[in-house]
């Protein structure tokens, strides 16, 4: 079954290549969507996929690179009727 999520990432997240290395998860995963800097300090990730890929790549949100510092992931179902066709970062 095909989800989509979006995710708002806090903590030691952005100059740490989170949303990089966000996106080689994803591609790697077959997950479409984006990651891009928030204003706030926060990443946010639209993750599109195949319900058990995007729980994987939530789970890998909450590590991240080996330099980055999670301290929390919010979670929200989208009803996205236009699915992204790659993974971007913005």
């Amino acid at each position: 079954m095909k989800v989509c999520k979006r995710c708002l990432v806090s903590g030691k997240v952005q100059g740490v290549f989170y949303r990089a290395s966000t996106a080689e998860q994803a591609r790697r995963l077959g997950i479409t969507g984006y990651a891009k800097n928030l204003p706030d300090g926060r990443v946010e990730v639209l993750a599109c996929g195949e319900s058990s890929k995007v729980d994987e790549l939530v789970a890998w949100l909450w590590k991240g690179p080996t330099s980055a510092e999670v301290s929390e992931v919010k979670v929200t179902s989208v009803n996205s009727k236009e699915t992204p066709q790659g993974f971007y970062t913005h």
